[in-house]
């Protein structure tokens, strides 16, 4: 329950924030813009893997196997993740952040200081 309440808190602090301009938004929404295509495929690759890794996990744990070598596994998954969020950071820092932060518009850029930090506050730790 305790959780619960905790993402509810999170969620409305977030409400104030201005979501941050920048290459990636478009007319239909916001869309990455400028990923790299062997960047792209890494990624698509790694998550393939993960989803794999998943379903080992899945299978480890209806077979009752020792709970440390479950753990292990989830962790190896852990930084798999991390790996692509990685990823998927440099290409936001390259295209959509630099973008707005070299912008001359005073409220785009602070957007995407906050936008940054909190993406790192709460995700890239």
């Amino acid at each position: 329950m305790r959780s619960k309440a905790v993402a509810t808190t999170k969620s409305a602090a977030n409400r104030h924030l201005t979501p941050a301009s920048c290459a990636c938004e478009t007319s239909n929404g916001r869309k990455a813009a400028g990923v790299d295509p062997e960047i792209k495929q890494a990624n698509q690759n790694r998550l393939r893997r993960i989803e794999g890794q998943i379903r080992g996990l899945q299978k480890m744990v209806e077979e009752d196997r020792y709970c440390a070598d479950v753990i292990t596994q989830i962790a190896s998954v852990q930084e798999a993740l991390r790996g692509v969020a990685r990823n998927l950071m440099r290409n936001h820092l390259q295209h959509c952040a630099a973008k707005a932060l070299r912008s001359e518009k005073k409220v785009e850029t602070e957007a995407m200081y906050n936008e940054l930090l909190e993406l790192i506050y709460t995700h890239l730790r």
